[in-house]
């Protein structure tokens, strides 16, 4: 898979200005249903998304209980972010602390999740963008299980297939198929600096020559 390169400027493109982008182009579903929350306000993610399906299972592996989990977890390549479909359960927690952790390792961008996540004021004390539906401190040990890895998962009505380019921040998550890549994402780059431009001009207009306001908000 072709990892995601971002571009100079990336950095200030947001769900809403991507959501934008995307009913340019005629792609008017790709906004996930739900808000998932980050764990710190003001988070911010943008990279290749790396899927991963839950079931309710109390199955169990006593001589190995997590090598499906750590399996995926040693695949994640760097400029990816990690989508966990778990059909919007309550049941446990999959992701925490640790795999956070080896997640930065791998220079993976950040993950979400319609379902639980734990550990959550030790994801946010290493800097790891994480969102969720909610949080729950129960380990998924014979309550869940992996059921596919990077394959194509739904969360809160939206598609996401693996290596789709996915970018969540504090309004929503919003999903750019990998077919329509580098035609919305040309059009939400121009459009940051046409807004800052707009933004400007504005400025000089009402005769300050200071900062002109955020072209983001703009």
């Amino acid at each position: 898979m072709t990892a995601f390169e971002a571009h100079p400027g990336d950095e200030r493109l947001t769900s809403a200005m991507v959501s934008d982008s995307l009913d340019e182009c005629g792609l008017r579903e790709q906004v996930l249903g739900a808000r998932l929350a980050p764990v710190v306000s003001g988070s911010r993610a943008l990279g290749r998304a790396a899927t991963v399906r839950f079931v309710a299972s109390d199955a169990d592996e006593p001589e190995d209980p997590y090598r499906a989990a750590i399996d995926f977890i040693a695949g994640l390549e760097r400029g990816e972010f990690v989508v966990i479909a778990k059909g919007e359960s309550e049941v446990s927690a999959f992701w925490g602390e640790l795999f956070s952790a080896a997640a930065i390792s791998a220079g993976v961008v950040g993950v979400v999740t319609d379902g639980m996540l734990r550990d959550t004021s030790r994801i946010a004390a290493l800097g790891f963008p994480a969102f969720s539906r909610s949080r729950r401190p129960i380990d998924f040990r014979r309550r869940m299980a992996i059921s596919a890895v990077r394959e194509p998962v739904t969360i809160s009505g939206v598609a996401i297939g693996d290596g789709d380019v996915v970018l969540a921040d504090d309004d929503g998550v919003v999903v750019i198929t990998r077919d329509r890549e580098l035609e919305v994402l040309a059009a939400a780059r121009g459009g940051g600096v046409h807004r800052a431009e707009r933004a400007a001009g504005r400025g000089v207009a009402a005769g300050g020559l200071g900062s002109p306001p955020d072209p983001v908000t703009a």
